[in-house]
């Protein structure tokens, strides 16, 4: 007899369904899985914080809705309702969450279950799928023969749009004065890239990139109206919306941020979404790749382009530049905004992926982070969840290495995120991944206090009572527990220091860096005040804005 456990069929099914990566804890009962992953050729990656694992994983929930199957343990099956250690109503609960959770029911059906999570999880609008493992299939034994061989489930199929609603929505688009194209993440995980920018500049139409759909055409693009965002979503007439959402990020598509009279040309892979919050003028299902291959079809047969001299397009030129001026004086009067200024425009590589969260500093980077390459940037996303930042960079880091691609992770954290799941560099130095984070440090959630204001209020009493909710430990020294799991630290304060740790980071291929870069606490993106030259703090202030100002200019 040639038997199997439980744990090989997991890892063999995992294998044959094409799985490169394992990301998790271990611990009872599901320590042989990972082993036996292992041993079936897939990496694993082992984490420090539940949490983070979550967040490395769950992209369905927090960031950009990726196919993902999630193992857990299990009581043991003669154990369930009778009080059984961490006992759960594991798949009931999963079930609210995830396209698909089951458990199988013997160890003969692991393989089939195994593919439907992973299919599930591809097939349609991507997300998580949930397989339960009781703790007693993990080491039990089944002869091998009884077991049928389940092989790798095919590419999603991929669907086209109605050519009548190609046509129409055309059609719509000719006939728009002030059109848009906003792109989507659904834009950046359909692959969409090469047919969309060429539809792009065949039609000669503006478009604008929500923050998970930036770099599928880059931030840099002539067409790409970022910078008058605000104007292009309120004064435009028919919006053309490849896989992006009507949701919060996007002010639901209802007044007073869009026109009430706006037409949505709405593709999504998804017949759920088509006519949330607003009813689409022209709704396109289908895979976004293709339906954009359609639609450049189409212009391509008509011959048609959008005018670069119409009146809308110099009110949108026009509000870009002013946006310019305004932000040239704001950005640098806000030191967040001052420092991933510098940042972008001097030291970041172009192909590196971005991953950024935290409350300024995610919000602040979406703008001032330019992205040039598709599928290079990670954030909170949709959900806004904090915590995912070092997650992702672990997970971007690992497929990096696999690819080789020589492209640098560069993580910008607020100080309050990368508390979340600051233990997470013991990941990375563990595996030597050379992530680079940088923590935008102003000793607080939104603002901190400075040092000595901090110890002014500890001789006032309890902290409990008197600290602001929002205030951090000044000065906290993160760059000091990278380097106590043996990666590289460096305490920022100058913009020569950033420039120095920066480049001796991005060097350094063998091991994680940390850049703790103390900026002024009470910085916040919503205050324009200019802040002075100092010993302690980075600003970015040009001399001769600083004279304007004093001039009252």
């Amino acid at each position: 007899m040639d038997e199997v456990t439980g744990a090989q069929l997991i890892a063999e099914s995992l294998k044959a369904q094409k799985v490169e990566y394992m990301f998790g804890i271990v611990g009872v009962p599901v320590i042989e899985v990972a082993m036996a992953a292992q041993a079936a050729g897939i990496k694993y990656v082992g984490m420090r914080n539940e949490q983070a694992v979550k967040h490395l994983l769950l992209f369905c929930y927090t960031a950009i809705y990726l196919p993902v199957v999630v193992i857990g343990g299990s009581a043991d099956r003669n154990q369930e309702t009778a009080g059984a250690f961490q006992e759960f109503p594991q798949v009931e609960t999963c079930r609210l969450y995830s396209k698909f959770s089951a458990r199988p029911s013997s160890l003969e059906a692991i393989p089939s279950v195994i593919e439907k999570a992973v299919r599930t999880s591809m097939y349609g609008r991507p997300g998580a799928c949930y397989v339960d493992i009781a703790g007693d299939m993990v080491n039990a034994k089944v002869d091998r023969s009884d077991v049928r061989v389940v092989s790798c489930c095919p590419s999603p199929p991929v669907s086209l749009a109605h050519h009548g609603a190609i046509t129409e929505a055309i059609s719509v688009l000719k006939a728009a004065k002030r059109p848009l194209v906003i792109i989507g993440k659904g834009a950046a995980y359909g692959r969409a890239e090469t047919a969309l920018r060429e539809f792009v500049e065949k039609s000669g139409l503006p478009f604008l990139p929500t923050p998970m759909g930036k770099g599928v055409l880059p931030d840099d693009h002539p067409n790409c109206v970022a910078a008058a965002r605000s104007r292009a979503l309120l004064q435009a007439d028919v919006v053309l919306l490849l896989g992006a959402r009507l949701n919060w990020i996007l002010h639901f598509g209802l007044p007073p941020r869009f026109d009430p009279d706006v037409k949505i040309i709405q593709v999504d892979l998804c017949a759920e979404e088509i006519g949330n919050n607003v009813k689409p003028a022209v709704a396109l299902l289908g895979d976004i790749n293709s339906i954009v291959t359609q639609l450049l079809g189409g212009v391509r047969n008509d011959g048609w382009k959008y005018p670069s001299d119409t009146e809308w397009w110099n009110t949108l030129k026009d509000k870009i530049a002013a946006n310019a001026k305004i932000s040239k004086i704001v950005y640098y009067c806000i030191i967040i905004y001052a420092f991933l200024s510098f940042l972008h425009l001097q030291l970041l590589p172009h192909d590196c992926i971005i991953v950024s969260e935290g409350a300024n500093t995610m919000d602040i980077g979406r703008t001032m982070l330019n992205n040039y390459l598709p599928r290079h940037r990670l954030d909170a996303g949709t959900f806004g969840t904090m915590g995912v930042g070092l997650g992702f960079a672990i997970a971007a880091a690992a497929v990096e290495r696999s690819e080789n691609k020589n492209q640098r992770i560069v993580c910008v954290e607020g100080d309050s995120a990368f508390g979340f799941s600051g233990m997470e560099v013991e990941t990375m130095c563990r595996y030597n991944l050379p992530v680079v984070i940088i923590v935008v440090n102003n000793n607080g959630i939104y603002s901190g206090v400075d040092p000595e204001t901090w110890k002014e209020m500890a001789k006032m009493g309890d902290l409990t009572s008197i600290a602001p909710p929002v205030t951090l430990l000044p000065e906290a020294r993160y760059d000091e527990v990278m380097t106590a799991f043996g990666g590289r630290g460096f305490l920022v304060r100058t913009v020569e220091e950033l420039r120095s740790a920066l480049q001796l980071s991005l060097s350094d291929w063998e091991r994680p860096s940390l850049l703790n870069v103390l900026i002024d606490p009470s910085s916040d993106r919503k205050q324009l005040r200019v802040r002075f030259s100092s010993l302690s703090h980075i600003y970015l202030v040009p001399p001769q804005e600083v004279a304007q100002k004093r001039d009252g200019q």
